[in-house]
């Protein structure tokens, strides 16, 4: 898969991030991943990158994830969140790098610049 960002262009974050790839001369592929969601594959593969479990992935302050009645005590399995980040990709966190076989999440930008200085994430 190409170097890439999961972005959404009304979060600040996200465009701070965008922004900061295009600065430092970063060709990425800039995937609006709320309007072409990720698969479930494709998202198993980002939380293996991210060193993440599916739950943390989750936006659990977003509105939607109260309106859906959701709660990160559920006792849910890690196929059961993916499923549930398929199918709203609202609930999301966001934006994700991806370079080569790392990614991080741009949440705050400057892990994007640990990213792609080669330094240890987290």
């Amino acid at each position: 898969m190409p170097d890439r960002i999961l972005h959404h262009p009304r979060c600040s974050k996200s465009r701070a991030t965008l922004e900061l790839l295009r600065q430092r001369g970063v060709a990425v592929e800039v995937i609006d991943y709320q309007a072409v969601p990720p698969s479930i594959a494709e998202l198993a593969d980002l939380c293996a990158k991210l060193g993440l479990r599916p739950a943390e992935l989750v936006r659990a302050k977003d509105p939607l994830f109260a309106e859906l009645g959701l709660s990160l005590d559920d006792a849910r399995d890690d196929r059961g969140w993916l499923d549930i980040l398929h199918r709203h990709p609202a609930l999301i966190e966001r934006p994700i790098v991806v370079i080569g076989d790392r990614a991080v999440l741009g949440r705050p930008p400057e892990n994007v610049a640990a990213l792609l200085d080669g330094r240890p994430l987290r």
